[in-house]
């Protein structure tokens, strides 16, 4: 629905600028056209010769016109096409709040396909809680300064996860990392910081990441944290 509606919109502001170019041009032409006539009533022989001249441009234009209106409709075909290919959205699902587990787990929905980024906020809370952190909290938007989530270890840790929902192509950069690292420390007071992505870091990421004691877990390891092959960044989590 909003890939269509910004279809619209773009289709809505092109109509218009091209209305308006339009009506600019004929006004342009019908001021150019008076200047010539009277300039051409006194002038007679320069205007003969400037008419003659001038045919050959007027007939490539006429022959031009039927061309850009094949180009028009290609264009229309094409953007038409690619409405009916736009992929439909996927029902947001979100991982249930369960009690500790070591390694049995429910399976997260795959972050990058079905989840909004506050859903995948909460799937990620989730799997906190599931793994021990019970009064896991998301907290991301605006003025979060840096913390998407904030949780207590089951060793008493103060935990602040930040999460970036990224295609597999975007990698998460350095500068993700240092917006992180300039808040997680100092003004959420994390005893356990950790930067969750569901694509991959960048070389400069992972440096600044271990100069700075941030725990990274890009795509291939939340899928491990989420089936159970892994642990929690924190640890197992022990049922009581």
């Amino acid at each position: 629905m909003a890939y269509g509606g910004q279809q619209a919109r773009v289709r809505t502001r092109a109509t218009l600028l091209t209305l308006g170019l339009a009506a600019a041009l004929l006004g342009a032409v019908a001021l150019l056209f008076v200047r010539l006539a009277h300039w051409a009533g006194g002038h007679p022989v320069p205007a003969v010769l400037l008419t003659v001249l001038s045919l050959p441009l007027l007939y490539a234009l006429v022959r031009g016109m039927p061309r850009a209106r094949e180009l028009r409709r290609a264009a229309r075909a094409g953007m038409a096409e690619a409405d009916a290919e736009a992929p439909a959205a996927e029902p947001t699902a979100v991982l249930p709040p369960a009690g500790p587990q070591d390694g049995r787990t429910l399976p997260l929905p795959e972050p990058s396909l079905g989840l909004t980024p506050d859903a995948f906020e909460e799937a990620v809370a989730n799997l906190c809680r599931r793994d021990g952190c019970q009064d896991a909290e998301v907290v991301g938007g605006a003025g979060d300064l840096g913390a998407d989530i904030l949780a207590t270890a089951p060793d008493g840790r103060r935990v602040v996860i930040q999460c970036k929902r990224y295609a597999p192509t975007h990698k998460t950069g350095s500068q993700d990392l240092q917006r992180f690292g300039g808040t997680c420390w100092t003004v959420h007071g994390a005893q356990l910081a950790i930067l969750v992505t569901t694509s991959t870091f960048t070389e400069p990421a992972r440096d600044y990441a271990k100069t700075c004691g941030i725990r990274l877990i890009d795509g291939p390891e939340l899928e491990a944290w989420t089936t159970g092959e892994s642990p929690a960044p924190w640890g197992p989590a022990h049922a009581p």
